[in-house]
This record gives structure tokens, sequence and C-alpha cells, in this order.
């Protein structure tokens, strides 16, 4: 809001005409205008999730037609309960080039650590408040009341949480859609699981769903942004595209609707496990359901064989997602469905994502897209070792791989894979009508 209280939220404004500083700022990251950000801010095609108290957020914007970005998911759990280690790790992603941490902690006092979070880190904050739940009260599942779970949204609200995973899509229809059908593996989201347990032992309706409006009331008097979960999401390529997910689907594009009548910003969460040849249709069938909102899609794996490398199916499955619409890729580490990630599983997540993304900006023509990668054809033709490190995704690793396995003449432009048969080094000299000499 601004200091005549011209707008609630980032969407408010855009609808109004008034181009905000955020808006400003994602405009001159993404290379386009600040009114062509306004106008898709407006339309709920792009978000800048960018709550008022998270007053060191360095602004970004979502949406299929900017950057894809890359969202890191962090947290402490009962059996790896230590906050530095996750604040290493946060450090470690913005280094990297994450633009969100999403705090998924189940365990412990979780407060100190999200307010830590929005007080010091200048990516996007996420949390998913249905975890929280049951940690901030210390009360079993079964006993927790509807509003109990409206309270913790507004708790992470107040704490400068930019957005808030809500499994709204679940309903007690869903529940006998899951007994019906026979899926393989059933709900693997953990938050669409709490509700369904939630709603099995209460036999009540989804709080997300009953109370969503006063939930949208919350989120407008703080500007967090809904991103909707996909509590049906596929959990292994047998369940993809199946009935309960598109049932869903269409729920969270009916709540799009009344998310934007309250002048708040909504993403949309997808799959998942899909075959590769079904990434594609999913994200068309999103973008149609949902009339443009924003798809953020964990991987989607493309296969489910091969645990201890996730992060590459993961990132298969980004790049072919972004591709075709994906506005927003949650990272998979090589600990997916094995363990915690550790600080070299996040890295190697995070690369991974980040190599999805920048592959899909470049078959999306994204403005500035390929600069980078035409630094780096030029550098690798001058055979300029500082200048392709200075361009790389990762320097630190391109360094030490050269630097572990140099060539046996140390001053050598050339590397020890081809040495002086490098086939730069040789075109290099021929061209300049120099002497190419091998032995």
């Amino acid at each position: 809001m601004d200091g005549n209280g011209n707008y609630t939220t980032q969407m408010d404004a855009a609808r109004k005409g008034i181009v905000t500083p955020q808006m400003k700022i994602v405009a001159e990251k993404e290379k386009m205008s600040a009114e062509r950000i306004r106008k898709l801010v407006a339309e709920g095609k792009a978000v800048i999730c960018a709550n008022r108290r998270h007053t060191c957020l360095d602004p970004e914007g979502v949406g299929s037609m900017l950057r894809t970005k890359v969202n890191v998911n962090l947290g402490v759990s009962r059996d790896c309960k230590d906050y530095e280690i996750e604040m290493e790790k946060v450090m470690s992603a913005v280094k990297l080039g994450a633009e969100a941490i999403m705090d998924l902690s189940s365990h412990g006092n979780t407060q100190p650590f999200r307010r830590k979070l929005t007080a010091q880190c200048p990516v996007m904050i996420g949390t998913v408040p249905v975890y929280d739940s049951v940690i901030y009260y210390q009360r079993d599942l079964s006993t927790l009341s509807a509003k109990d779970f409206v309270d913790v949204v507004r708790l992470h609200a107040e704490d400068g949480v930019d957005f808030v995973t809500l499994h709204c899509g679940i309903t007690r229809k869903t529940m006998e859609q899951i007994r019906t059908h026979k899926r393989k593996m059933n709900i693997v989201s953990r938050g669409g699981s709490l509700v369904f347990a939630w709603m099995s032992m209460t036999g009540a309706e989804n709080p997300f769903y009953e109370h969503f409006d006063e939930i949208l009331d919350i989120c407008e008097e703080y500007d967090v942004t809904v991103s909707l979960g996909d509590a049906c999401r596929p959990g292994c390529l047998a369940d993809a595209t199946d009935v309960c997910q598109i049932e869903e689907l269409v729920r969270l594009g009916e709540l799009t609707k009344r998310a934007w009548a309250h002048n708040v910003q909504v993403m949309v969460e997808g799959p998942g496990h899909v075959p590769l040849h079904q990434v594609a249709a999913n994200m068309e069938i999103q973008k149609s359901v949902c009339m443009g909102a924003p798809f953020y899609v964990l991987g989607p794996l493309v296969t489910d064989i091969a645990p201890g490398y996730d992060h590459i199916t993961g990132a298969i499955g980004g790049a072919v997602a972004a591709m075709h619409g994906a506005a927003f890729l949650c990272y998979v580490t090589p600990a997916e469905h094995l363990a915690l990630p550790g600080v070299e599983d996040v890295k190697q997540g995070i690369i991974a994502s980040k190599i999805a993304a920048h592959a899909a900006d470049i078959a999306k023509g994204i403005p500035g897209a390929e600069e980078r990668d035409g630094r780096m054809a030029e550098a690798r033709r001058a055979l300029d070792w500082e200048a392709q490190f200075a361009c790389a995704l990762d320097p630190e690793t391109a360094r030490a791989i050269r630097d572990s396995r140099k060539p046996e003449d140390d001053h050598s432009d050339t590397c020890s894979m081809c040495g002086k048969f490098c086939a730069v080094r040789s075109m290099n000299k021929a061209l300049a009508g120099e002497a190419v000499d091998i032995l």
C-alpha cells in the first residue's frame, strides 16, 4: 500500500493503473516496460509475491512470459533439526540464484526461523500453513478446529511470508474419488494428506475450502499471494493426468476467480510425476482451466526409477514444462524420496532446475535469455577461461574441475581433454595464418 492508501495488493494497484515500485524493479529485470508488467499483474497472468512486511525483499515476477523462476524447499524435521544448517542452505540457495525459499519446517518452534527469513532473506518466502498448525498448537491433528487453521494463515501473513500454499481444492467429494479410483500412490502431497486425514477424522469439510473467503481477506490485508496447492498431484507415472488430478484442477480454476475478485494474486500448483509425453498437455490444460494464472510445478519428474538422481528427472520435466507455459519450478534434489536434503543436495537441485529454467527461457524467446550463452561462446572461442567461469551457472565447480585436471603444460590455454589437439586452438591459429603445432 502506498502512503495515501490507494491500493491494497499488487493486483489492486495494477487494476487501478498504478505502477508500484515493485513493478518497476521487475520490469527492469525482465527487460520489459513497467506498463507491460502492470497489465500482466492486472490480468492475473503474472504475480509479484511481496508481503508488505517483507521489507528486505528484492521483488521478482512470476509468469509464463517472464523468466522462469526457481523455488527451493528447506526446513527442519524431527530427525534433522539444525536451523543453522538450514540457514546455510538458504544463503547458498540465494547465492546460486534461487528466486524463492519455501520453509517447510515440521518440528520445533518454527516462528523464529520464519521471521529470520523475512527479516534477512531478499528472495520470496513461502510456507505451507497446514504443516505448522500441529506444530504451533502442539495438539493432535484431529483436535484442531477450522479456526485454528485459519489463524495460522494469519500468523504467517503477519510474519511477512510472501506466498502460502493452501490445499483448498481437495474436498469431501475428492475423498470418495480417491477411494473409488484406486490410485497406485494415493495422495503424496504432505499438506494434502494432512487435510484428507483431518476430514476423515472429523467428518468436516476442508477448512481451507470452506473458509476460503476469510483467508482471502487475510491475504488481501498483507498482500500475500495464494499458491493453490495440488493435493492430488500424481506421485507416480501411473496416476498422472487422472480424474482426481483434473477434477481438483477444475476446482482450483474456480478458486482462482474467487481470489481475483478479492484482488489477491494467485499461483496454481501442478504435478508431480508425469510421463514426458504428457507434460505439455498438462501445461495446456492448466492454462485453459486456470485462465493463465502462473503455474508452479514440482519437477515434474518424468520417471519413477531414479532415486538419487531425481534432480535430473525433475530437470528434464521442468525444461519441457516451462517451455510449454510453467512459470515457476520447484527444485528437486538428489535426496528426493530418500532424505532431508543436505547442503550439497540443495546445490545440485538448484543448478539442475536453473539449467531447466534457462533452457526453457531460450526456447520461449524470453528477452535477453541467450545473452549469457553468447558471451560464453565468445569466451570459449578465445580460450578465455576466466571469462568462461564468469558466464557459468556455477563458476566454483567449473573452476575446480579445470584446476584438478590441468594440461601437462600449466601455461597452456587448452584443457586436458584435447591438449594441442584442441579444435578451437587449431582453428584460431589456422585462421590467423599461424602454424598449428601438435607434437
